[in-house]
């Protein structure tokens, strides 16, 4: 994978982490409703956040900076 290709993947993770956290900072506004939703969207969070950490790791390896 190219260095242009690293930073377009980690600005793609870093979109998707942030709203997934904010759909978990939703979720925590509305309680106790939709309580049961609450591991689903801290596990995809979760995810998000370590595909996000790995590729920052990858781009550190090449020498770029990251977002």
């Amino acid at each position: 994978m190219t260095e242009e290709e690293l930073k377009a993947q980690v600005k793609k993770l870093n979109a998707r982490a942030t709203q997934l956290k904010m759909d978990l900072h939703d979720l925590s506004e509305e309680l106790p409703i939709n309580w049961e939703l609450i591991p689903d969207v801290a596990a995809k969070t979760f995810e998000a956040y370590k595909a996000l950490a790995e590729a920052r790791a990858k781009t550190s390896h090449k020498g770029t900076s990251t977002i």
